[in-house]
């Protein structure tokens, strides 16, 4: 019995190092490695559970020794099984930004249960493979580029952020896009606005911004790529602060040209002590967080489907910049999770197709594209520029960014 024991502990160690030192890897990168590992784990882990299961079932019915060697026979493949799932779960974890901590808990709650535990496994595992081809293809894919410079246009790029967020150092707002932009030749910078301002007083602080890009680059003028209401700063700093001089193109994505209607909804049916009460909040804490001025209630004001009709009128277009939009859509209210799911629904019986904040008529603003997937999940307001770092069917967010700017190279920008 001994024998076997020592037989098998060694074949297992002899068969991993193979397994962990022969493998090659499209990737350099450390997290990568770890995500490939962990998969070669998971697999092993998933194969032993099973044949285990058989093995020990067969043992135990067939062979005449006592209890005690039995459940010694069951107690050592079992901790061998455990320790290689927890090797194989903390290798993906290292590795891998698409699994979710529900993913974690269920495998760690269930490894014991045979069959389900063989179910969960089975998920894991393919969750962690389609993640790390899809990033080692995308790696491929920068590399056998990487000479062309695709994305290195005329005038460098400003991101411009919507209302509520910030161009924090430490969580950009777009995601994993400005690093692929930066990969593919462009020269990525920030609008820097505060999270919540009237559009007046955004567009002053970008305006400040672009003049900031102008100096430090010696560039003639910026294209600018602007999310949500950074879209109506963009617009205002453009026609009515004089940046036409200094912007050659402007690229909406999700951008409320004709306002929100929720907004307008919202704010008739809401108590006027709870809006000033949660305006209240909200300052007090971006203050906090770096805002100097923050203005919860003049941001959202100027989304209001009436307040947009008058903006519209003093910013017009200026026939100095190129004026392009883009818009995606949710399919159904489980397309996103909580507050989108709730205002998907309120602006779909009032407006129709929206992406959870605005409906799809009001992005339409110069020469337009419709961002949509054949998935059931389609794109929500924040999935349209990755604020979740997640991997969609059908949607593959850095690409659709680097496409943008690449067709603004091709055109001269």
């Amino acid at each position: 019995m001994a024998a076997r024991v020592v037989f098998t502990v060694v074949i297992s160690i002899v068969y991993l190092v193979i397994l962990l030192r022969g493998e090659k890897t499209p990737l350099k990168s450390f997290r990568m490695r770890s995500l490939r590992r962990g998969l070669s784990l998971t697999w092993l882990t998933g194969a032993s559970i099973l044949c285990e299961w058989l093995i020990i079932a067969v043992y135990i019915i067939l062979t005449p020794c006592g209890a005690v060697a039995k459940a010694f026979s069951v107690v050592m493949p079992v901790l061998a099984v455990l320790l290689t799932f927890i090797v194989a779960v903390v290798r993906t974890a290292i590795g891998s930004k698409q699994m979710k901590l529900l993913d974690y808990l269920l495998l760690f709650i269930f490894w014991w249960l045979f069959p389900l535990n063989l179910v969960l496994l089975a998920h894991f595992f393919r969750k962690a493979r389609r993640e790390y081809w899809f990033e080692a293809d995308k790696a491929e894919l920068d590399i056998s580029r990487a000479e062309n410079e695709i994305c290195r246009t005329k005038y460098p790029i400003v991101m411009v952020h919507g209302i509520f967020f910030r161009d924090w150092q430490f969580f950009n707002y777009w995601g994993r896009v400005p690093a692929e932009l930066k990969r593919n030749g462009a020269l990525v910078y920030y609008g820097n606005q505060q999270s919540a301002r009237s559009v007046h007083d955004s567009a002053v602080e970008l305006k400040a911004a672009i003049m900031q890009v102008i100096e430090e680059t010696g560039a003639e003028k910026v294209n600018i790529i602007a999310h949500s209401k950074g879209g109506l700063d963009s617009r205002y700093a453009i026609s009515c602060l004089g940046m036409d001089k200094y912007v050659a193109t402007l690229t909406t994505v999700n951008t409320p040209h004709n306002g929100c209607d929720m907004v307008d909804f919202l704010l008739g049916k809401v108590p006027g002590k709870i809006a000033d009460g949660i305006a209240r909040k909200y300052d007090r804490i971006f203050g906090r967080l770096g805002d100097s001025r923050p203005d919860f209630m003049a941001g959202v004001r100027d989304l209001s489907a009436v307040r947009m009709q008058s903006l519209n009128k003093e910013m017009p277009d200026s026939p100095a910049v190129s004026y392009r939009s883009c818009m995606s859509v949710m399919k159904c209210f489980l397309s996103a999770g909580f507050p989108l799911c709730i205002s998907y629904l309120i602006i779909k019986k009032l407006n129709g197709r929206n992406d959870g904040l605005v409906w799809e008529e009001s992005a339409k603003h110069g020469r337009f594209r419709l961002v949509d997937t054949k998935h059931i999940r389609g794109i929500s307001h924040g999935d349209v520029i990755d604020l979740m770092r997640e991997n969609i069917e059908d949607y593959d967010v850095r690409e659709f960014y680097t496409g943008l700017v690449a067709e603004l190279k091709r055109e001269g920008y």
